[in-house]
């Protein structure tokens, strides 16, 4: 990161002085209303902000609090140790960490170099986004979207260890320099630079952790998304080591589909993606994503969207 990034980030607050001068505790006026544990956006994002970032308070414990928003953290140099749900993280430099409002965090004191910054994003941010980045909607974009979405029964924080990742790297570098020192139409800045971000860490889910009960459904996405073409759940059983059945009936119940049903939405997804954006012959897309039977294919493309391969082809010309 800029060297004149961090220093602006390594200036030592207000609030930071006065814990350094004695205080003990956080100010809870700063950050929530009442006596309560939630941390409030329209404490730290003003009146029609979406997003907006603040360097991370040293020196002090946080003691376990949700937020009403969308937080995400990320590392610029040194460590912060986290208790998220119970699980303890240690973010490293070049880190980053996905807080849904679902998520109760802890946070241990950080020491003057370990520079973080929180960006503070209201849900709303994340409607254009997600058409941006939910074209395709296959199964492992799904779950990621539905994580940023805070659904019910999808995990509530994502730990990405990414800080070999340059082009995640310099994104977060621009949404940070963005945000403060401002650019005409940063709105739409933001948000197509975080929308690309998303769509790397999408593509590095191989860098990421959750929930316990994460690691197998992570697993498995990633294994669809790399070999819809001609993978299989015995292949799969075999790599991860797992009984057959066993792994077939924990797809089913963790992610609601069974490995085939997941397949098939990832082959659909690819096949429509070609449809748009390429000239292949229709026939040649079905072999491509798996399909020999080429009456197969178009039963099930109708079936899924409504439409022929042919017509969608024909409507997005």
């Amino acid at each position: 990161m800029r060297q004149e990034i961090l220093e602006k980030l390594t200036h030592i607050t207000d609030e930071e002085k006065r814990i350094l001068e004695g205080e003990k505790d956080i100010d809870r006026d700063l950050y929530m209303d009442g006596q309560g544990d939630m941390i409030n956006r329209k404490k730290l994002l003003a009146e029609g902000k979406l997003i907006d970032l603040r360097p991370h308070t040293r020196f002090v414990h946080f003691p376990e609090h949700t937020h009403d928003y969308v937080e995400v953290i990320y590392m610029c140099t040194g460590e912060t140790v986290h208790i998220v749900n119970g699980n303890r993280i240690t973010l490293k430099a070049g880190e980053l960490l996905f807080l849904t409002p679902e998520a109760k965090q802890e946070i241990m004191p950080a020491g003057e170099n370990d520079i973080a910054v929180n960006f503070i994003i209201s849900t709303r941010f994340f409607d254009n986004i997600f058409h941006m980045i939910g074209h395709e909607r296959t199964p492992l974009h799904s779950f990621f979207i539905s994580v940023l979405q805070g659904e019910k029964g999808a995990s509530s924080y994502m730990h990405f260890a990414v800080s070999d990742v340059l082009p995640i790297q310099n994104l977060i570098e621009n949404l940070v320099w963005t945000l403060i020192y401002g650019a005409p139409n940063k709105r739409n800045i933001n948000q197509s630079t975080m929308g690309l971000l998303l769509l790397h860490l999408i593509n590095n889910t191989d860098k990421a952790s959750g929930e316990q009960d994460d690691a197998l459904v992570l697993y498995v996405l990633r294994y669809i998304e790399n070999n819809y073409k001609s993978g299989s759940l015995a292949e799969l059983a075999e790599e991860l080591h797992y009984d057959f059945t066993w792994l077939s009936r924990e797809i089913k119940e963790r992610i609601g589909k069974t490995y085939t049903e997941l397949v098939q939405e990832k082959r659909l997804a690819q096949a429509k993606y070609l449809l748009k954006n390429t000239k292949m012959k229709i026939i040649d897309i079905a072999n491509e994503t798996g399909y020999d039977n080429i009456s197969y294919f178009h039963r099930l493309f109708r079936k899924q969207f409504g439409v022929s391969p042919k017509k969608y082809r024909d409507e997005r010309k």
